[in-house]
């Protein structure tokens, strides 16, 4: 891991330039341009406040569904974003993999890394709606940057297996969205944490992305730390898939050339 990191380090200025590109690819001859990054977590946002606090009552804890929706919806949608983007990254840039030597995992890790500039942009209307229901910024706000690397320590152990996988069978790319939208509501995006049964919620925090959309809404909202076994939990499962992913892709990558 540290060799390979090191590599990375050694292709930064590829890295940020790819990250560039991926972003400008996204939004090329787009007439909102940035702004999709808003709109897609504030239509869903919205959605789910007329399903779900007008039809349908889940109970909140307490806080506005319209913010107790989206500060799940947004590191949710860093989540899908980058992972969408990633699972065809290798394919997408087959004649480049092909042609010259460089790090393929910097293809997927890009594609993070402009999902991760999306998040930035959307987080903008989470801090509007901090102000307008007068929700304070606590000091717990400085678990944030812990929060979002582990998310995206967790994105890019999901991104090098999906990547690589997506090379040698072309199906995966169909399976990703299928298995993202059944993944969302595995996690308590719509229905808070404590909805889930105590029996099964050791396996239900088996799913990272639970412990982590829990700790964005403790942090930021509440006011409160992570809780200490889900998010510990859900990092655990972040470092060790990253460490498999890698250990995989590096693998499958000295055939990559020949099979893609």
């Amino acid at each position: 891991m540290i060799q390979y990191l090191r590599e990375i380090y050694k292709f930064r200025e590829l890295l940020i330039s790819w990250t560039i590109r991926e972003l400008r690819l996204r939004y090329k001859q787009s007439m909102l341009g940035g702004l999709w990054a808003i709109l897609q977590p504030l239509t869903l946002m919205v959605l789910f406040v007329i399903i779900f606090s007008v039809f349908v009552r889940v109970p909140t804890e307490g806080i506005p569904y319209p913010i107790f929706a989206y500060s799940a919806l947004l590191p949710w949608t860093y989540f899908a974003t980058a992972i969408t983007f990633s699972v065809t990254s290798l394919v997408t840039n087959m004649n480049l993999v092909t042609k010259i030597y460089f790090p393929r995992e910097i293809l997927p890790f890009a594609s993070i890394g402009a999902a991760l500039v999306d998040f930035a942009i959307a987080s903008i209307v989470l801090v509007g709606l901090m102000l307008f229901y007068r929700i304070p910024f606590h000091i717990t706000l400085l678990w944030l940057p812990v929060l979002i690397v582990t998310e995206t320590v967790f994105i890019a152990g999901v991104a090098l297996f999906a990547a690589i996988l997506n090379a040698f069978y072309r199906d995966v790319r169909f399976l990703i969205p299928l298995a993202i939208q059944a993944w969302m509501y595995a996690t308590p995006i719509i229905y808070p944490l404590s909805s889930v049964p105590d029996w099964l919620r050791p396996f239900y925090l088996l799913n990272p992305m639970a412990g982590l959309i829990d700790a964005f809404r403790r942090v930021i909202i509440q006011g409160l730390n992570p809780d200490p076994v889900a998010f510990g939990l859900s990092a655990s499962i972040a470092i060790i898939l990253l460490v498999a992913g890698y250990a995989y892709f590096k693998r499958a990558e000295r055939i990559l050339p020949d099979v893609i």
